[in-house]
């Protein structure tokens, strides 16, 4: 269904026309939505980042590894995915039969902007016997480069599981693949100088100071933040309580704050993740390590636009098949990586 015009009914609930945002506090936008996706036999999948509206009328939020394991299983004729372009790709990939959409095409990713194909390219042609891991915060050509994708949640499984006389090229995130290397003691792994401007923006200093303010909190820290590696020096001599000090992907996360029972946690991710963590413990205090972490890419995709995408179907993800075919390979790997089920979360 297209339209480009605005209803009495849209206006008297709140609507906006195409382009302009609405009034998320309004009743009646959340029916809609449901409604259209009922209509377009849509399933809307939302990242932990994404703007609490989004995250409230979402069918599954989730992290990368969680969401594409549901885009891989959905029954759903359309995808509609919330968060920003990689992730719609990579639903593209896993279904190249389902319409895949995303409310606003030009929602991009900093980390995935620091490698291209053709730099992949001449750093394997470097290393011919090497295995390449790449995050899943790539771009589809990227991903047709290599051999097995991961994401936060797995990555370490991932490298784990390569025979240890192989090379591996980990990339793009040079945060989280240092995490990597040192959990699994591996020397024969390079690691791309790439990282996520909003997670390399919080800094030893944020710890720091709201450890000295808060010096009873647990502490949540996310593999691609600038501070992992203080974090972990700090709490391994005795400058943090290495029993409250945690290394997790957002659905770690939130599985972490199901049965904590601290009245604090200090949370170093993207600010998006404290709506989550909030929901499955109320009784939790969760408090954002540095506040201006906000990912202007995951905040472009508002209600409005979601409704529009719903209408219109905007915007609609392309992948070549041949190139989708190829990347198919490394992503389906990483989704097998450390549950028998395509669809476990």
């Amino acid at each position: 269904m297209t339209t480009s015009s605005t209803t009495a009914a849209d206006v008297m609930i709140g609507y906006a026309p195409p382009g302009e945002d609405i009034d998320s506090s309004a009743p009646g936008w959340q029916d809609e939505v449901r409604r259209l996706a009922a209509e377009q036999d849509a399933v809307i999948l939302a990242h932990n980042y994404q703007v609490a509206e989004i995250q409230d009328v979402a069918d599954h939020v989730g992290d990368s590894l969680a969401l594409s394991r549901i885009a891989a299983a959905a029954a759903a004729r359309t995808i509609v995915f919330c968060g920003v372009h990689f992730m719609a790709e990579t639903a593209k990939i896993l279904s190249p039969d389902k319409r895949v959409l995303i409310p606003d095409a030009r929602a991009g990713c900093s980390l995935a902007d620091t490698i291209n194909a053709d730099q992949l390219r001449a750093w394997k042609a470097d290393n011919p016997d090497a295995v390449v891991v790449a995050y899943v915060n790539t771009t589809a050509e990227v991903k047709a480069e290599s051999d097995i994708c991961c994401t936060s949640s797995n990555a370490v499984d991932v490298v784990a599981g390569i025979p240890a006389k192989r090379p591996v090229l980990f990339l793009p995130d040079q945060f989280l693949g240092a995490h990597v290397k040192r959990v699994t003691g591996r020397e024969n792994m390079q690691v791309w100088l790439g990282e996520c401007h909003v997670h390399a923006g919080i800094s030893p200093s944020d710890v720091r100071d709201q450890v000295a303010a808060h010096p009873d909190a647990d502490l949540l820290v996310h593999p691609e933040c600038g501070c992992t590696t203080s974090v972990l020096w700090l709490a391994g001599h005795g400058g943090l309580p290495e029993h409250r000090t945690h290394i997790l992907s957002t659905g770690g996360m939130v599985e972490a704050a199901r049965t904590m029972t601290a009245s604090t946690a200090l949370v170093a991710t993207e600010v998006g993740m404290l709506h989550q963590l909030r929901a499955v413990n109320p009784r939790t205090r969760f408090l954002p390590m540095n506040p201006l972490a906000s990912c202007r890419y995951m905040k472009m995709i508002t209600p409005a636009k979601l409704l529009r995408s719903l209408r219109e179907g905007r915007d609609e993800v392309h992948v070549d098949p041949d190139l989708a075919a190829r990347a198919r390979r490394a992503v389906q790997a990483m989704v097998a990586v450390g549950t028998p089920s395509p669809v476990a979360e």
